[in-house]
């Protein structure tokens, strides 16, 4: 119990702080709805004196008619200012949090985006924020009813004391009941969205998987997990409805108990002319304006505890600290020059393992390794060596637990991430192109480079050809993932992009295992032609691939076991042979 208490102070915390960021906005809705409360309130007095001055005296009837009129106008233009108020702040919190959490997600370490899941992640940045805004949008409206709430009771208290203290005497009982709902709501609210993130991951695994869901016909599979998410939230939902069901009726039922109240006393008193027509109405119609400022008080705690709750899953991942960040003084690299020839690599001592359900899986084992400005380097080992580890070290995805990287002779913790990423371009295997043209896919680096550029580098990729067959050319849009194209299609594409991004180190990373052999030649020649003079890492089975670098290195258990060039190692390194000829039976065997 004491656990979940302190989950709801901190869910609070963080709404006022959110709040906080907004103050003078909202305080200035706040004021409008004050206007607006002035001009409700006013209708009901301007209606008693209507009656007991304009019908009972035979006053002026259109003098009063106007007064009203007026008020209500008033009423009505400061409560369509208050919402536009309301509504341009709730949606400006929610982009200031949708905001800040993507470029946290962004912002935070491969190894967290490893573990978590993608629907969780869009659950907090979609519905969790929309709660926040569902609650925003409430606070100029809730704070002008609170404001009527106020000065209706002392109106009441004003005209009569012992009536009011009558009618009244339900709110205590009301404001009871709202603290005890506040406190059972929140865990209720806090399991619906949790159960609702996890069918957003249902269904995104669902969207994103559907070739593999489809390739084994598993539609039946997935539909049941998608069945059992559906129903806990159903069930964890009913539970929310039945803590309201017990609530909301005594918001109806207590206002109503005065009303009664109301009409006997008060209609005693008007028969023995005690108190006016006229008085009767508007203590009437104040007490029937505080039905729906009381209920709508209610559902406004609802709506905070929903706000708070969603708070706190969007603070999971605002908190989280990036294991990998940028150094407080990140140094320079060096420029080139023709005295100066830049990428060099080298690799001192790595050591390396993933956490993988808390035990720590080794890979590289004091790995060390040299690549001299300009040259190419193969690197060639069994599935499971650790060769793209080396890819993902080198982008500092990950961090070595022992050891260095060096790019130019500066530690990769030293540099800033954006310099270090953009000086080292990597084709991955698992090619992903993005749902856009082929031009803005190439350009992906450099957005906005001239098309001369998009086009040179789709040609040493030997892609042009192929994208001037498609319907648009380059400004063909490519479906998710661009899975419209043919696998040797979409790495021949990723080629072209890291081309275009010009960096001083190329990773290629197994880039040709999805090129047909007999298309290789094609893209050959063209790999050839970008990795001249530049510093590349060739992470390659296919001999022909490994032939294009100055020399290949075999990577077994965790270390640089031999090095030489590719027929070197084939005449004199029997694990290298090994090596290679599991990898062609495999092929085989597909």
């Amino acid at each position: 119990m004491s656990e979940s208490k302190g989950v709801t102070r901190e869910g609070w915390a963080l709404l006022f702080a959110t709040l906080r960021l907004q103050q003078r906005a909202l305080l200035m809705g706040a004021s409008i709805g004050l206007m607006w409360t002035l001009g409700k309130v006013s209708v009901p007095q301007l209606t008693r004196l209507a009656i007991d001055r304009g019908i009972e005296k035979n006053g002026s009837l259109l003098l009063w008619t106007m007064l009203i009129l007026g008020a209500a106008t008033v009423a009505g233009v400061f409560a369509g200012w208050r919402r536009y108020i309301a509504f341009r702040e709730s949606r400006l919190t929610e982009t200031m949090l949708r905001e800040r959490l993507f470029a946290q997600i962004q912002g935070l370490h491969v190894g967290f985006h490893d573990k978590a899941q993608t629907g969780q992640l869009m659950s907090r940045a979609s519905s969790d924020l929309q709660q926040v805004q569902g609650f925003v949008v409430n606070i100029p409206i809730f704070v002008s009813q609170i404001t009527m709430v106020i000065g209706v009771v002392v109106i009441l208290f004003i005209s009569d004391p012992l009536l009011a203290a009558v009618s009244l005497a339900p709110l205590p009982f009301i404001n009871i009941s709202a603290r005890s709902f506040s406190h059972k709501i929140h865990p209720a609210v806090l399991a619906v969205q949790q159960e609702q993130a996890q069918l957003a991951n249902i269904v995104e695994e669902s969207v994103s998987g559907i070739r593999v869901i489809k390739g084994f016909g598993a539609e039946r599979v997935q539909q049941a997990k998608l069945l059992v998410e559906a129903d806990d939230i159903r069930r964890e939902s009913m539970k929310a409805a039945r803590i309201r069901s017990r609530f909301l009726p005594a918001i109806d039922l207590l206002p109503s108990l005065g009303l009664v109240a109301v009409l006997g006393l008060g209609g005693h008193r008007v028969i023995n002319g005690d108190m006016s027509v006229g008085g009767l109405v508007a203590f009437n119609t104040y007490l029937t304006m505080l039905i729906w400022p009381m209920r709508n008080i209610g559902m406004t705690i609802a709506f905070a505890q929903r706000a708070a709750a969603a708070l706190l899953r969007v603070n999971e991942i605002l908190s989280e600290v990036p294991a990998i960040a940028d150094p407080t003084h990140p140094k320079p690299l060096p420029v080139a020059g023709l005295a100066q020839p830049v990428g060099a690599i080298r690799f001192d001592n790595v050591r390396f393992g993933y956490d993988i359900g808390h035990t720590d899986v080794r890979v590289l084992e004091g790995l060390s390794l040299v690549v001299e400005p300009g040259e190419s380097v193969a690197i060639v080992g069994a599935t499971g060596s650790g060769k793209s580890t080396i890819t993902r070290l080198l982008l500092r995805f990950y961090d070595p637990q022992a050891g260095g990287i060096l790019l130019d002779g500066i530690d990769l913790r030293e540099l800033s991430l954006s310099d270090l990423r953009r000086s080292v371009g990597v084709v991955f295997e698992d090619t992903l192109l993005f749902h856009d043209t082929v031009s803005a896919n190439i350009a992906f680096a450099k957005p906005g480079i001239d098309a001369e550029v998009v086009q040179r580098a789709a040609k040493l990729a030997g892609a042009h050809d192929f994208i001037m067959e498609l319907p648009d050319g380059y400004n063909t849009p490519l479906g998710e993932r661009g899975y419209s194209l043919s696998g040797g299609q979409r790495q021949r594409v990723a080629i072209a992009r890291a081309i275009v991004a010009d960096p001083r180190v190329l990773v290629l990373d197994d880039a040709t295992s999805a090129v047909d052999p007999t298309k290789e030649h094609e893209i050959r020649d063209a790999l050839a032609t970008v990795m001249r003079g530049r510093t590349t890492l060739v992470i390659a089975h296919r001999p022909a691939t490994i032939e294009l670098a100055d020399r290949a290195v075999l990577l077994d258990k965790g270390v640089i076991a031999a090095s030489g060039s590719h027929h070197e190692l084939l005449a004199t390194n029997a694990k290298y042979r090994e090596v290679l000829a599991a990898w062609s039976e495999e092929k085989v065997g597909e």
